[in-house]
């Protein structure tokens, strides 16, 4: 008998069988079972040769685990971490260690989906109520987001708010010139193309001027605190929406924006615990008045009943969202930042009002003391009111101080020649105040100064306001309290942890443990995102390393990382298009064709970037109508700016015709954008730049293993061809490339540089542990387990859409329109009792109305596509004694569910079926039993009632 080899026994690739789900002999079952002699057969029946890669991923081969981790523990390494006080929206934090282990590093909260299945959502709907009870309170405002993707593009929904808000005639945006100039960055980006002038001015001149919004921050880049209030009243009585950039750490000691007279104040929730992480992600939090509710971006969280009786949480005003208003959508807005606004919100449950106040309040003494010591030594504070940052002016020394902070170990802000700037955060101490002092030879005796407790907070903008008076505030305390209650409401959600989420078009594919660890390693975590170059090259290094892989897999030659989700990704393509139309003398071309079928944040993107949609129908057998597309080219080719087209199709199918597509929107002068969302079925087959795409977006969240974190994080950088690169996203503040990069100047998507980096090793991991082949092997075994799944299921439910040779891509849609129409029983009925299977619904209604569509992505292993496939036939013979008369239409385990443990319990049962049949329907249920801990929730209540914060107290007690 041969005896392997040293080679094989290290067995290099054993990663690619921990992430793919079904080892050989499942896949054969599964071949056999799809009529398919091989998965090489299956590829080619599939995916039209025409695009099929000519040779293999230029990726190298797979490694082990632990070298991987090794690897970019060395890169890591490079990266120098010092005591920032750069500030400028990002401050070091001390995240809780119960929080830091319970949530940011547990599947239970960051393996789950966005919560649209509310009833098995009821944990992290409770945590994201608190993140905006929180806001609601330190803001002075009375309704809150669940969160956006970071301050500055919160700026920019700020904006667009203001202008459907307001009744001024005006086109002009008014920006306080003291704005972050991040923010000031991807404002002017954003305003560009939706056509508004902008003015930047100081602050007090907004009094002065017609304007339909004004945006103020408070405190401002400086560190400056002024009361706005006299200004604000006389911007809205000219007719202005006034917004108010903030901090929330400052607002536990400082008069709220709503007292103030603000409209809308919005900012990063970074520094209650969450790592500066070289940007992000971070979540950006967003208040106004009630009355704007459904003008207001994002999702919110809202109090409901359900059909108990019992009070429910679910996700309110969805028709707001661009799924359902495509481009008359408030916004683009998809993924948003919920485990970082659920770690923000724990962070203010752990600590509570008297830990908050105590932690500003060291804030402000450190940078206080800091203050008055420099005054005593001769500089002169060119901030006067400020709560923890302030500029110094330092004249012909500022070179030599800088550098002597640096050397050692601080990072200080470089406001100009002549000035510095400081900011101070949770982590200063009195050992910083020693070392500073110094750098900028000071002689001071910390404790004398102390003795006086100096402020630089004015009485009259000094908090009296009571905050964060709800009992989940003042409760959870001590780490027994606090660990306890978050296993509470993890208890209540299912998540990937749990079992398969087949949801189409969003892979909810495994995200693995080492692919995790780097995130919270202090070398990528403690980093700011304006920290200088030659600190940073590890970071770099890593980016630029996953960069090259996107390369190779997306065949484009230039990749923007800046853009932090699949929705900004789609703006910063969009962008690209128009900016290089705009070059060319172009400028004209504002078009875009879309196909019926597309993700509602196609429409909603391209009116974002002034451009007007123009819906091409698609055939019976769901791909692209080319007919109706070369009509709708013919009327507008003079115009034609672009055709966003997702490949394969978001109706599960590889349209034959793409690269004729792509053809005739070059022939008539557009370009092509690829939207990333169905990736997963491309990767090592074929590539955007294969088929023809100009620019394209990728789901790190979905395809490359960045986990969806219950509806965020996510990053989605973009793959541009050549002759786009130059117009990609730079930066204001840091540049996003080497000098003389072709795209400098170019205005800003994201507030910084490279989006959420500290999240980007996750997808660096996974590819440098799949290596080529095996990234190859992945997107085989997806296509593989989503036809498998539908060759299992078509008997039962109509399978809409297959390929011409009969098969799927990764993603297959069920059609339950003729079972509607026959029982009564919905697609929504169907989502509601998987959940007594302990399964979560495939996505609904998208693209059609009436279909489930089911993506099982190739981390599922045939046992549990077996159970998946086992419940939904269930569901089916369930449906089937429905209409054969023996169970009512009204009355049956579908339309009563999801069952609670209390239906199950109670005395009395009388519904038509037995309670076994309720809760544990199949065999393998009671063994891993996942209860919902509401029943089905009454939507129309909800919106009827709006009420978006914690359960009043007297309920709370109830």
């Amino acid at each position: 008998m041969t005896q392997p080899t040293l080679s094989q026994l290290e067995n290099r690739d054993a990663f690619i069988a921990r992430h793919i789900g079904s080892a050989a002999p499942d896949i054969a079952a599964m071949l056999a079972a799809i009529g398919a002699p091989s998965v090489d057969a299956l590829i080619n029946e599939t995916v039209p040769a025409a695009i099929r890669l000519e040779k293999p991923l230029p990726i190298a081969a797979a490694t082990p685990e632990h070298v991987a981790l090794a690897e970019l523990k060395t890169i890591a390494a490079k990266n120098q971490i010092k005591r920032s006080l750069i500030g400028m929206g990002y401050y070091d934090t001390l995240t809780p260690a119960v929080i830091l282990r319970n949530v940011m590093e547990n599947p239970g909260w960051y393996t789950a989906y966005t919560p649209y299945q509310a009833e098995i959502a009821q944990g992290r709907l409770e945590a994201l109520l608190n993140w905006q009870q929180m806001i609601c309170d330190l803001t002075g405002l009375s309704l809150a987001n669940a969160s956006l993707l970071d301050e500055a593009t919160a700026a920019a929904e700020a904006m667009t708010m203001a202008r459907r808000v307001s009744k001024s005639k005006s086109n002009v945006f008014f920006v306080d010139a003291a704005c972050f100039p991040q923010t000031i960055d991807v404002v002017k980006t954003r305003a560009e193309y939706f056509g508004f002038e902008l003015l930047i001015a100081p602050a007090a001149q907004a009094a002065d001027q017609d304007a339909f919004g004004v945006l103020l921050q408070y405190p401002n880049v400086s560190g400056e605190i002024a009361d706005y209030s006299t200004l604000i009243a006389a911007a809205k009585a000219r007719g202005a929406c006034v917004a108010v950039a903030t901090d929330l750490m400052a607002l536990v000691l400082l008069k709220s924006p709503g007292e103030l007279g603000a409209d809308i104040a919005f900012g990063s929730g970074q520094r209650f615990g969450v790592p500066m992480g070289f940007g992000g992600p971070h979540a950006a939090f967003f208040a106004t008045h009630e009355a704007n509710a459904r003008s207001m971006a994002g999702r919110i969280i809202g109090v409901s009943k359900d059909v108990a009786g019992g009070t429910a949480l679910r996700m309110a005003l969805q028709t707001r969202e661009q799924h359902i208003r495509r481009e008359k959508a408030n916004s683009n807005i998809c993924t948003s930042q919920v485990l970082l606004a659920n770690m923000a919100g724990m962070y203010a449950v752990y600590h509570g009002p008297e830990g908050l106040k105590t932690i500003a309040s060291r804030i402000h003494r450190i940078a206080a003391l800091f203050a008055v010591s420099l005054k005593q030594a001769g500089f002169t504070i060119k901030t006067g009111a400020f709560f923890d940052s302030f500029d110094i002016a330092t004249g012909d020394k500022t070179a030599a101080l800088f550098a002597a902070a640096d050397a050692a170990g601080y990072n200080l802000r470089q406001v100009s020649a002549d000035s510095l700037g400081v900011s101070f955060d949770e982590t200063s101490s009195p050992d910083d105040l020693a070392a500073l002092f110094k750098v900028f030879g000071i002689s001071a005796d910390i404790a004398a100064l102390d003795a006086a407790q100096p402020s630089a907070i004015p009485a009259g903008l000094q908090r009296s306001s009571a905050f964060l008076t709800h009992p989940v505030f003042n409760t959870h305390h001590t780490e027994h309290e606090m660990l306890r209650y978050l296993k509470k409401l993890q208890n209540k959600d299912l998540a990937l942890d749990h079992s398969m989420i087949s949801l189409g078009s969003c892979t909810m594919k495994l995200n693995a443990t080492s692919e995790m660890i780097p995130v919270t390693w202090p070398e990528f975590g403690r980093i700011h995102p304006f920290a200088p170059r030659e600190q940073v090259s590890g970071y770099l290094d890593m980016i630029e390393g996953l960069a090259d892989y996107l390369r190779a897999v997306t065949g484009f030659p230039a990749i923007c990382m800046q853009p932090n989700s699949g929705a900004q990704g789609e703006y910063a393509g969009l962008v690209a298009i128009r900016r290089y139309h705009a070059a060319r003398g172009d400028a004209h071309r504002d078009i875009c064709l879309i196909p019926k079928s597309a993700h509602g944040t196609n429409p909603a993107t391209a009116q974002m970037c002034g451009l007007e949609v123009v819906v091409v129908a698609c055939d019976d057998n769901g791909n692209v109508d080319v007919a109706d597309l070369k009509l709708k080219i013919a009327q507008h080719k003079d115009k034609l700016a672009a055709l966003m087209i997702t490949y394969p199709s978001t109706h599960g199918v590889f349209e034959e015709a793409v690269k004729e597509i792509c053809a005739l929107v070059h022939a008539a002068g557009g370009q092509v954008y690829m939207d990333g969302a169905n990736l997963n079925a491309q990767v090592g087959l074929t590539s955007p730049a294969t088929i023809g795409a100009d620019v394209s977006h990728m789901n790190l969240h979905k395809t490359f293993c960045i986990p969806h974190g219950g509806g965020g994080p996510g990053m989605g950088p973009i793959g541009l061809a050549a002759h786009l690169a130059p117009f990609m996203a730079d930066h204001a503040v840091a540049a996003t490339g080497a000098e003389g990069r072709a795209h400098a100047g170019q205005g800003a998507v994201s507030a910084a540089p490279f989006g959420s980096a500290s999240i980007l090793p996750i997808s660096w991991m996974y590819i440098r542990m799949m290596g080529g082949a095996g990234l190859k092997q992945a997107t085989e075994i997806a296509i593989l387990n989503a036809n498998y799944v539908a060759s299992q299921l078509k008997d039962h439910y109509p399978v809409l859409y297959v390929g011409s040779q009969g098969r799927v891509a990764h993603e297959c849609i069920l059609d339950i329109r003729p079972i509607k129409a026959a029982t009564g029983i919905s697609e929504v009925d169907i989502a509601k009792r998987l959940m007594d299977y302990g399964f979560h619904a495939p996505t609904m209604s998208f693209p059609v109305a009436g279909t489930i569509m089911v993506e099982p992505t190739e981390s599922e292993p045939k046992a549990e596509l077996d159970r998946f496939i086992a419940a939904m036939i269930a569901i089916r013979n369930e449906i089937r004694r429905i209409e054969a008369g023996e169970l009512p239409a009204d009355n049956n385990p579908l339309k009563n569910a999801p069952h609670t443990q209390a239906d199950v319990i109670s005395r009395e049962w009388t519904r038509p079926y037995d309670r076994d049949e309720a809760v544990f329907p199949l065999p393998y249920v009671r063994d891993n039993k996942f209860w919902p801990t509401v029943n089905r929730i009454d939507d129309v209540y909800g919106d009827r009632n709006l009420f978006c914060a914690c359960v009043p107290m007297e309920e709370y007690a109830g």
